[in-house]
């Protein structure tokens, strides 16, 4: 089995991660994901049907919301967001450092998908740009259709 290398970074959402074990590693039993996202790269609710996450916070602060229950998480903190209860999160400082485990693990599949491989140095680029309405489009059909995670719409 194959370990996960620490200079496996991808570029995801305006930040990156880096795949600390990958359902390939677990008989798809998990997926353990290290991602560094800044502030505004946070998804919208969301409902999962067939995972579980957890997330735990290494640097900066998040506020998550599962079902009616919003957390404030600080470093050293962990949530876990069930299936099937719609949830969501905030990021309150400029950036979040977090572990992110997926159980069972096909979800990973949908991050190595539309990522792409860290050159160099990772790093949060300094202008955002976002991905055009076919881009976008494509991700939601995916993310519907074959990881059946549905977003509600926001007010």
């Amino acid at each position: 089995m194959e370990l996960s290398k620490a200079d496996d970074y991808r570029y995801y959402n305006g930040g990156y991660f880096r795949t600390l074990l990958s359902p390939e590693q677990t008989n798809n039993a998990m997926a353990l994901i290290e991602f560094t996202l800044p502030k505004g790269a946070e998804p919208p609710l969301h409902i999962h049907q067939d995972e579980d996450e957890s997330f735990y916070i290494l640097e900066g602060e998040l506020k998550v919301r599962i079902g009616d229950a919003v957390t404030t998480l600080k470093p050293g903190e962990a949530i876990f967001a069930p299936r099937n209860i719609p949830h969501a999160f905030t990021i309150l400082s400029g950036k979040v450092k977090m572990l992110n485990l997926i159980t069972p693990g096909t979800l990973w599949n949908f991050f190595n998908e539309f990522s792409a491989p860290v050159t160099g140095q990772p790093h949060i680029p300094e202008e955002q740009v976002m991905p055009d309405k076919e881009a976008v489009s494509l991700m939601l059909q995916t993310i519907k259709s074959i990881y059946h995670i549905n977003f509600f719409e926001t007010k």
